[in-house]
């Protein structure tokens, strides 16, 4: 039986200055009009950044078809880093990609309808780079004194929570304004920076220099990335369009981990042909991500894109520590993706 029987079928997003019933309401007429039409109709995917090979799985699935055997007319992939909590609120996708620690505020803050139904990243990628030869920060106290570069926004959220994870006062360190660019580091102006280790760390070995990376996951913030944020108003009113996402991005990232370097040529000539990416940096960040991230005992277990009871639990007490009281059952719904193994066994092969 499939997924669609029954009906036959980098940043890190914060909700801008919009009424939250103002946005609940666009959710629920765009549910309805696909409802009215009889189909799936389109899909809209917020990602979390920039169209590189992190959504190898979603270029894979739209390039193989698998969005449109499961029901849609046809989808669209729009680009971060952007406020991926309102483009979903607003109904201007049905799905967003973000991590639990951006969403959980929101959640709590705003009173957003939202919930994580899965998540590519097992582990998240957040890291502090710094120089091996310059302040080489290996543990959470050698922030301290430290100026280390932070993205505005949601990274700034992340990093402070970084700090209160590991009992260390914001003013012991300086934050240091930047962009996504790791030049600041590499020129000396800061002495550690905000990065993924699967992509600016990646930038700055490839300039031949040692790189140190403090990993978020491994120092108090164990948490999901790359998660898949919807509104309860789609889950209630629009479940087999959410399950038919899942069962097409299953398949897409199937195909993903199989084919690294045909994932990172979909990410350079198709999906990002006008970013100006490199191929050889690409193929290294989609051996990476799928090695260090996506690839656990979990996983193969359970099948991609879940998230165990283990790793929600963990993930909990990773926001608690950051000052953020939560429950499982508020931030993440897994009946969805659980349904679609039980439907479609063979995405377990």
């Amino acid at each position: 039986m499939g997924v669609f029987s029954s009906a036959r079928k980098r940043v890190l997003g914060v909700v801008a200055a919009l009424p939250i019933a103002a946005l609940a309401l666009s959710g629920c007429a765009a549910a309805e009009t696909e409802t009215e039409q009889g189909s799936l109709g389109d899909i809209n995917i917020q990602f979390s950044w920039i169209k590189n090979v992190e959504f190898a799985g979603e270029y894979f699935a739209d390039t193989n078809g698998y969005y449109e055997e499961a029901g849609f007319n046809s989808v669209n992939f729009t680009a971060g880093p952007t406020a991926t909590a309102a483009v979903v609120l607003s109904g201007e996708a049905l799905v967003g990609i973000s991590d639990a620690i951006a969403v959980t505020p929101v959640i709590l803050e705003e009173e957003a309808p939202l919930k994580i139904i899965g998540a590519t990243y097992q582990k998240s990628p957040f890291t502090i780079l710094s120089l091996k030869d310059g302040a080489n920060i290996e543990t959470p106290q050698d922030l301290i004194g430290k100026r280390i570069g932070v993205q505005a926004g949601g990274n700034e959220t992340l990093f402070d929570a970084m700090l209160q994870a590991n009992g260390i006062d914001a003013d012991q360190v300086t934050k240091v304004p930047v962009e996504y660019d790791p030049s600041p580091l590499v020129n000396g102006e800061v002495d550690g920076f905000l990065a993924y280790i699967i992509n600016e760390s990646i930038t700055v070995e490839n300039l031949g220099l040692e790189t140190t990376n403090l990993l978020f996951a491994d120092n108090g913030l164990p948490f999901v990335a790359e998660a898949f944020v919807v509104t309860q108003d789609s889950i209630d009113n629009n479940r087999e369009a959410l399950k038919a996402f899942l069962y097409a991005t299953a398949k897409g990232w199937k195909d993903a981990l199989a084919d690294p370097e045909e994932a990172a040529r979909l990410a350079v000539e198709v999906y990002g042909a006008d970013l100006g990416l490199d191929i050889n940096k690409e193929i290294q960040q989609s051996v990476s991500q799928n090695d260090l991230l996506i690839l656990t005992e979990e996983t193969a277990a359970n099948g991609l894109l879940t998230i165990s009871e283990q790793l929600q639990a963990q993930n909990i007490e990773t926001l608690a520590t950051a000052g953020y009281e939560i429950t499982a059952d508020q931030l993440f719904d897994m009946s969805l993706i659980a349904e679609v193994y039980e439907e479609n066994p063979e995405l377990l092969d």
